[in-house]
């Protein structure tokens, strides 16, 4: 005997909190199912945790510029390339969540670069292309949408203070992979290289994961970090990717809010590992 509307809607509230997730709320309601944003990438986007804090990664501030209709799970994971995450089968246990009509961003570069790691390293324009089109392929097999986001850029300055890529091919390589395959592409390594331009060498130190000796507990003898965000940074890329959503029209106006608007840093926590 199938349930009333208001019957399984009783039953999901009696359920621990937990275990009432959206979709299931939302399906109690007569409501379509929400969609989520699946971020395969590396440590610029992942999760941080109590003990790495202030480093944040973009993925976690992306949720305060995406509307109530769209949720994020972030798989990222520090030190990952394009080809170790997926030889790690972290590609495969991502695929078991992804539904159809969810996007899955797909962020790598920083560490394909390291050609001297056989675990990690692949070259532009054959394994670091071969892998990427893994995810592509993937995400199509299971009605989603693939999204291709070059790396974000480095802090890196010459003496004049123009600010200088550090990707080598690698962005023109997924470009390329964009137009073959037709897959959106966020240039996120553009768009964050002139965002580094335009605030400079001085005012960057506080987007990246810049200490002074004693200002975390975590970094006490202080650090300058040229590849990880604060949260400044994290808020600054996640807005640009929401963005960029937009502009591409991967996403409608009406699935972001808060584009032009300050967030509240101290909205940005580090759970326990």
């Amino acid at each position: 005997m199938s349930l009333t509307r208001r019957q399984t809607a009783a039953a999901l509230a009696a359920l621990p909190l937990a275990l009432a997730t959206p979709a299931a709320a939302a399906a109690a309601h007569g409501r379509p199912r929400p969609r989520t944003l699946h971020i395969a990438g590396d440590s610029t986007a992942a999760q941080k945790y109590a003990d790495a804090a202030p480093e944040t990664g973009w993925g976690m501030a992306l949720p305060f510029f995406l509307g109530r209709t769209l949720g994020v799970a972030n798989h990222a994971m520090n030190g990952r390339s394009s080809k170790s995450f997926i030889d790690e089968g972290r590609l495969a246990a991502l695929l078991e969540e992804v539904r159809e009509d969810d996007l899955l961003l797909i962020q790598f570069g920083h560490n394909d670069e390291k050609t001297e790691d056989p675990a990690r390293g692949t070259d532009p324009y054959t394994t670091y292309q071969d892998h990427l089109r893994q995810y592509v392929h993937a995400a199509r097999s299971r009605r989603a949408r693939p999204v291709l986001l070059t790396p974000v850029e480095r802090r890196r300055f010459a003496a004049d203070g123009t600010a200088k890529p550090t990707h080598g091919e690698y962005p023109a390589a997924m470009r390329a992979l964009a137009a073959e395959e037709r897959v959106p592409l966020l240039d996120l390594q553009a768009l964050t290289l002139a965002r580094w331009q335009e605030l400079g060498p001085d005012a960057t130190t506080a987007y990246f994961n810049w200490l002074e000796p004693g200002q975390s507990p975590n970094y006490p003898d202080g650090r300058q970090d040229n590849t990880h965000f604060q949260p400044r940074g994290a808020v600054e890329v996640a807005r640009l990717v929401a963005r960029a959503l937009v502009a591409g029209r991967v996403l409608a106006p009406r699935d972001v809010r808060r584009t032009d608007s300050a967030i509240p840093l101290e909205w940005i926590t580090w759970p326990q590992a």
